[in-house]
């Protein structure tokens, strides 16, 4: 009977780990994005604006996982089905990856048109650098909540902080490669990378929407 109180307790306090991990992860979107699209915007790099715009969308998905973390009693009952909000943050968060993807392609076949060249990637390196970091650090934490607590939700939350952190590395990679060689083509291919990516996640999205059980790796 002890060891089982001492397994509830736990669950408990992974409950509220759980609550705090999704602001987190809501707050840290709203402040890179701002930063990533600012910075993008003045630096003139297609490919970290596009970084941020994607952040931008994430923040409403990460509300709608919120949105179920805070009205599931996990000590009653395991999550249910999602919620009418929570399926239209998906629905929105799906189209509008999708528009993103489209913005991001034409926006690379603009660039090849033009050769048009950032001024400077170095706060994508800073942005990404950061952002690997803390997206191993929030994607690690979720999966362990996530298990203890028996939240599906969050485990397919984790996944799409995975996914994140995969699209940190390819803006890193293309960051410093054009702050090395200052070749046009590795801010192209970044911002490629970024509107295949946001397709994914898009479609991912929709999915979920849906009912389909899918994450931002599918």
């Amino acid at each position: 009977m002890e060891a089982s109180q001492t397994l509830s307790n736990e669950a408990t306090k992974w409950v509220g780990y759980a609550k705090i991990l999704a602001v987190l992860t809501v707050v840290y979107n709203v402040v890179e994005s701002g930063v990533s699209m600012y910075f993008g915007a003045s630096d003139e790099t297609i490919a970290l604006f596009g970084f941020g715009l994607d952040s931008a969308v994430e923040v409403m998905s990460g509300v709608g996982v919120l949105h179920m973390l805070f009205r599931t009693d996990y000590a009653a009952a395991p999550e249910s089905s999602r919620d009418q909000f929570e399926r239209r943050a998906l629905s929105i968060t799906g189209y509008a990856f999708y528009i993103l993807a489209v913005g991001m392609i034409a926006s690379a076949v603009l660039m090849l048109i033009s050769g048009h060249k950032p001024e400077t990637t170095v706060v994508g390196i800073v942005v990404a650098a950061l952002s690997i970091a803390t997206m191993w650090l929030l994607m690690t934490l979720k999966l362990k909540a996530g298990g203890i607590i028996g939240s599906q939700a969050l485990i397919a939350d984790a996944h799409c902080t995975r996914m994140c952190m995969y699209l940190s590395y390819s803006l890193l990679a293309s960051s410093l490669l054009y702050e090395l060689f200052h070749t046009g083509l590795f801010e192209v291919a970044g911002v490629l990378i970024i509107g295949y990516f946001s397709w994914k996640e898009g479609r991912s999205a929709l999915r979920k929407a849906a009912g389909a059980q899918s994450c931002c790796c599918s």
